[in-house]
């Protein structure tokens, strides 16, 4: 087996450049006020002070230390939804954005839209990361209320998902839902090797 042997001996006597961390194209979709904006500008550690609603669709590269994410985030607006699926294409999972307090209403209409990305024929096969995010805020509904409610257990079966709380105020943990969906990704990759 040369090829393994070369590369021990490879890495071993010359301190190349670190190897490139892969590259995984993410759509992050959510209805408008979820938070996706500050999140990732968060996470691109952008002050969120001056953060714009995002209207139309905006990509930002996240760089995590094993993987770089390039994150287009499509605007939740009702008249832009209906959009979202023309930016489904060549994406490797999805970030589902809600605000997990927010009102029925909204909740309902962020089922619906979580549902249709499920089932649609580009994304049903990706893994996804839904985060709960505004946990902070007194109305919050937990993780596990979001859970039934968006009746993720009989929906989702045999998908990948990771459902996570979230909030601007605790970044470990958001980083760990986006090391989580890493790994996914790392497992789709080799799965891919495999086939």
């Amino acid at each position: 087996n040369d090829g393994i042997h070369n590369q021990c001996f490879r890495a071993l006597c010359c301190k190349g450049p670190p190897p490139a961390r892969p590259e995984y194209d993410l759509v992050c979709i959510g209805l408008t006020g979820s938070g996706k904006t500050s999140l990732l500008s968060k996470l691109c550690s952008e002050s969120p002070d001056n953060v714009v609603s995002t209207t139309g669709f905006s990509i930002k590269a996240v760089p995590f230390q094993n993987a770089i994410l390039n994150i287009k985030e499509l605007g939740g607006a009702d008249n832009i939804r209906k959009y979202w699926s023309r930016y489904y294409q060549g994406s490797q999972g999805v970030i589902f954005v809600l605000d997990s307090a927010s009102s029925e209403d909204d909740l309902e209409t962020a089922r619906n839209e979580l549902h249709s990305a499920l089932q649609h024929p580009q994304l049903c096969t990706l893994p996804f990361l839904i985060l709960a995010n505004h946990q902070d805020k007194p109305a919050a509904r937990s993780v596990q209320e979001v859970k039934k409610y968006f009746e993720l257990e009989p929906l989702a079966r045999g998908k990948r998902w990771i459902l996570q709380p979230c909030s601007l105020d605790d970044m470990e943990a958001l980083k760990d839902s986006f090391s989580q969906l890493i790994n996914l990704l790392e497992e789709k990759d080799h799965e891919a090797v495999r086939m």
